[in-house]
């Protein structure tokens, strides 16, 4: 006779464990402490077998039926339906691992261990934080196109395409990855290249006119900020590296003797080391600088701490405190004011200039060749923009 829902309610655990049969094979166990659990009695290859179901009322009695049903379609067919729950449970366990987050911490760490630069592991965190909260604990084979365009539009709305653009392009990097170990086959951010508004590419602001360069460097000069500061942004001026490896350069970088200044790789931001030649203008900066700050490890360390630099606004706001905007003037511009100052003189060799800025060449058989190339040009280019910087302070705006 076949039981209800009022009846499994209503059964009561005695001092052993009793069975109470449904139909068609399907019973329940109830126990001593009161659990009730669904079991289905049938016969595979001639051997009796009992198949669990799951608890009431976790387990309705429908959905008991239900597997029962599924698993007499199984026998029918010749199959045990033991292994295919089995097997069933070990897929799914195999897609929770081969979650999107689960391969994108695997991503991550593999490019932590590459030596990518921590703001950009940073940044790929970021992107990758709010592609999780879209479909992270999604089997990543089971993401398609339009379940990642649609996190990708919630995010272009807000009107920050770029965030949007490049958080298409991390989670195809994460797709790649997975493509590369054999966890997914296709890459679905491909085919939405074209899909996003692009955002309007905006370069830094740089001044390159030497009138009013030169107004600029007198500015600097009469900066009445902090002493380091001040320091730290003639020096950008006449070495024209990125800010973030002057502001974190160590003093153990620095042969004054030399007069070269050696950034290790993992701090260029293509990982490559680089070296800078130091006109006498930029070893008379640092000599003083190094009565200020030499004794501790960092050049520009934070007021607050000498194991800290400073911030990366720093120089920025003293740009500001001194009346530049940032559509005039960055702390990154100085590059592009040397890149831009220097190439129009005719003076140099391109890959002189492209060589003191740390660009890379793409090409891999130029860029080995590159790596040792134009160092005396280097080191003459350094010395002509430092006097170059002394004659353009004294150029007054018409």
């Amino acid at each position: 006779m076949a039981l209800t829902n009022v009846q499994v309610k209503n059964l009561k655990p005695r001092t052993k464990p009793y069975k109470v049969s449904d139909f068609d094979g399907l019973h329940v166990l109830v126990n001593p402490g009161g659990s009730k659990l669904w079991r289905f009695k049938c016969r595979i290859m001639g051997k009796e077998r009992l198949l669990s179901i799951g608890a009431w009322p976790e387990v309705s009695l429908l959905q008991a039926r239900n597997v029962r049903d599924d698993a007499r379609a199984k026998l029918a067919l010749g199959v045990d339906p033991s292994e295919a729950k089995q097997e069933q449970a070990a897929l799914a366990k195999l897609k929770r691992e081969n979650s999107f987050e689960r391969v994108a911490e695997a991503y991550v760490d593999k490019i932590r261990k590459e030596g990518r630069a921590p703001a950009t592991l940073t940044k790929v965190t970021w992107y990758l934080s709010m592609a999780n909260a879209a479909f992270g604990d999604r089997p990543i084979t089971e993401i398609s196109a339009p379940i990642v365009l649609k996190c990708l539009k919630k995010i272009e709305k807000r009107g920050t395409y770029e965030t949007a653009n490049r958080m298409r392009s991390t989670i195809g990097a994460v797709f790649r990855y997975a493509i590369a170990n054999t966890l997914a086959e296709v890459d679905p951010t491909w085919p939405l290249r074209d899909a996003l508004i692009r955002p309007t590419v905006t370069p830094r602001a740089a001044i390159t006119d030497k009138a009013k360069l030169g107004g600029l460097l007198r500015a600097i000069d009469g900066y009445d900020g902090h002493v380091t500061t001040c320091i730290g942004l003639q020096l950008l001026a006449i070495v024209a590296t990125r800010p973030s490896e002057l502001r974190l350069a160590r003093w153990k970088e620095i042969d004054l003797d030399a007069a070269v200044w050696s950034i290790p790789a993992e701090r260029m931001k293509m990982r490559l080391p680089h070296k800078v030649p130091l006109p006498a203008s930029a070893l008379k900066l640092l000599s003083e600088l190094q009565e200020l700050t030499g004794a501790g490890e960092l050049l520009f360390p934070s007021l607050r701490s000498s194991k800290r630099a400073i911030s990366e606004n720093t120089l920025n706001a003293a740009l500001r405190r001194m009346g530049y905007s940032g559509q005039e003037m960055t702390s990154h511009g100085f590059r592009a004011t040397f890149s831009t100052i220097a190439n129009e003189s005719g003076l140099w060799h391109p890959d002189a200039i492209e060589r003191a800025l740390a660009h890379v060449e793409r090409n891999e058989v130029r860029r080995a060749y590159a790596r040792g190339a134009h160092w005396e040009e280097r080191i003459k280019l350094a010395d002509w923009w430092a006097e170059l910087l002394t004659d353009i302070r004294k150029i007054e705006q018409q």
